[in-house]
């Protein structure tokens, strides 16, 4: 689909800003040089200065034209952060704001949660004028690279959550996943367990995901265990989990997730299998779920408060201009009754 002019315009001085050419202060082109320059009626040019200044790119003084927002104008504190999440009522994931929110109201902040898609509909300069910081849990670690990049070139206070975006100087909080992974096979391999699979939600593994297998498969190495799934098995997702079971003759597995687990433990009730005097299934992320199914599911907790608090804690930390590092919280093995417990 062809651009609209307006949108040519735009783009065209948008860049002139952001890469210092237009300096801050510096008068932008008129509405009749503009016209002439792209061959465009003025409704045109306006339409484009109009949209300049409404995302802070520019100002406008009446009787002189147009100017460029220097970056302290444009990012005047608006006692606002902005926390992403992927999706408004994911299950899969804890309750941050109860780590969040002390810290941010004992500063005088305020947090607003929205789901990722947020951010489709705002520009870097629109979020720089609306909110002081960014605290955001990315869904993959190829979301919102340009936007992302665009913050970072401006110096904009971003905390990332689950994930480090190592493209990024960004500081990131996120859990041990690696231990848990850890935690959760030596578990079963503590209950005699000597085929120990790993299912997957889908053929897609975030980083998380992949630090939890590779915690699983140097749990199996410490004991010299010579079967294990490989992370690109396409028979090891939940859609495949009794074939694979079967084939391979596992009597145990670790699972990318608890929504993971407790789909698997369905099935294999289906199945026939006896839960866990047949199959043991471990989990990951301790969500309320987990505790109500039958049997109850043995799984790793996340500290979601702890990392809702240091979250809060660094984000008001860069927006202070104070240097912070990445943070790792510890998981915690929670036993219940999928496993044989010893």
């Amino acid at each position: 689909m062809k651009q609209p002019l307006y949108k040519i315009i735009y783009g065209d001085l948008q860049q002139m800003i952001e890469s210092g050419k237009l300096a801050p202060d510096s008068k932008v082109p008129t509405e009749m040089e503009l016209s002439e320059k792209y061959q465009v009626s003025r409704i045109t040019s306006k339409r484009a200065l109009t949209e300049l200044e409404n995302e802070g790119y520019i100002y406008r003084e009446q009787g002189r034209g147009s100017f460029v927002k220097s970056r302290e104008a444009a990012t005047e504190k608006t006692g606002k952060i902005l926390f992403v999440l992927p999706f408004a009522n994911d299950l899969s994931l804890g309750n941050f704001t109860e780590g969040i929110y002390p810290v941010i109201q004992e500063q005088s902040f305020e947090l607003l949660m929205t789901p990722s898609d947020y951010l489709e509909q705002r520009s870097a300069q629109m979020i720089m004028q609306e909110f002081d910081g960014l605290i955001y849990y990315a869904i993959t670690t190829d979301a919102q690279l340009d936007l992302l990049f665009e913050l970072a070139a401006l110096d904009f206070p971003v905390v990332t959550l689950d994930k480090k975006l190592y493209d990024f100087s960004f500081p990131a909080v996120l859990s041990d996943n690696f231990q848990g992974g850890q935690l959760a096979t030596r578990q079963l391999i503590s209950n005699g367990h000597q085929k120990i699979g790993y299912i997957f939600g889908e053929a897609h593994h975030p980083q998380s995901v992949r630090q939890r297998y590779l915690g699983y498969v140097d749990g199996l190495k410490k004991d010299d265990l010579t079967f294990r799934t490989k992370l690109d098995d396409p028979d090891a997702t939940i859609e495949t989990a009794i074939a694979y079971i079967r084939t391979h003759q596992l009597t145990a597995a670790v699972c990318e997730n608890d929504l993971v687990a407790i789909a698997l433990m369905r099935q294999l009730k289906q199945a026939g299998f006896q839960l866990p005097q047949d199959f043991s299934v471990i989990g990951f992320d301790d969500i309320q779920a987990a505790s109500l199914v039958d049997p109850p599911l043995t799984t790793i907790a996340q500290d979601f408060a702890e990392l809702g608090r240091l979250a809060g804690e660094k984000i008001i930390a860069l927006i202070q201009q104070t240097p912070t590092p990445d943070e790792k919280v510890p998981v915690t093995l929670v036993l219940r009754q999928s496993t044989i417990n010893k």
